[in-house]
């Protein structure tokens, strides 16, 4: 049996690239690419169903709680991060949001601190690299996990310490079987946005540059410098993880994000 790492070295060697400039952020942009189908055959394949049949048979409500759960999960990561980013004022909002949540929203399925005026927080240990001048490094796309970059992919090693309560569970039915929830909500929350991709004239070099802005937008706290273009998600349009490529997380599906 070809593993995966084998058949993407395949694909890459027979990739053929569109004509035109290269942006010079993705200098991996062959392999990238065959990254990019592979995972997007995944989730045609397997991902998408999985995630329509779920939102079918779910009810909305209990979705909710779903991912009300999975994500007070992630707040130790964005504490953590808040902490090592100097930002005294996020650290106690989103320590307060977690507490909240946890305590009186019942491990996180409902979410108290959002009607308490507690906003939620977002940030990793790739945003608390590119606040203190870390560069994002060429663009990657990962096996199973989508779009990336250098920096982040550190980033994503290190936020597994804290952002993966479910691999201290020793039972592992329970833990795989949380892992794959995860996965499948945070496809189903990106079912809307699959008509944006499939428009695109390039659903890759769209899923590229929304990911790089994003990210971009990200490590500074909404606050564009110079050459900056934001004006997608302030529209809060679907940018990082794209359908095609939903990943864990960031938290993703089978084909990224």
């Amino acid at each position: 049996m070809i593993s995966i790492g084998a058949a993407l070295l395949l694909l890459s060697g027979c990739a053929t690239l569109p004509s035109g400039e290269r942006d010079p952020r993705d200098r991996f942009e062959r392999m990238n690419r065959s990254v990019y189908r592979f995972n997007d055959a995944l989730d045609r394949g397997v991902a998408r169903p999985v995630a329509r049949a779920y939102t079918k048979v779910v009810p909305q409500p209990l979705r909710t709680g779903v991912s009300n759960f999975f994500e007070n999960l992630t707040y130790p990561t964005t504490i953590v991060n808040d902490l090592l980013q100097a930002k005294p004022k996020p650290f106690l909002r989103d320590t307060a949001r977690f507490v909240v949540n946890t305590t009186f929203g019942l491990g996180g399925l409902f979410d108290p601190a959002s009607q308490m005026g507690l906003p939620t927080g977002d940030e990793d240990l790739g945003q608390t690299m590119g606040r203190w001048g870390v560069p994002s490094g060429p663009y990657i796309v990962l096996p199973l996990l989508g779009p990336s970059s250098t920096r982040d992919f550190v980033g994503r090693v290190g936020d597994n310490l804290t952002s993966d309560p479910t691999q201290l569970i020793d039972d592992d039915a329970t833990r795989y079987g949380l892992m794959a929830l995860d996965l499948v909500d945070t496809r189903a929350s990106l079912l809307q946005a699959d008509s944006v991709l499939q428009q695109s004239f390039d659903p890759y070099v769209f899923m590229r540059n929304a990911y790089l802005q994003r990210r971009e937008y990200q490590v500074k706290d909404g606050v564009p410098g110079e050459g900056d273009d934001f004006e997608i998600y302030e529209d809060e349009a679907p940018a990082e993880e794209a359908p095609t490529e939903a990943a864990p997380a960031e938290a993703a599906g089978p084909s990224g994000a």
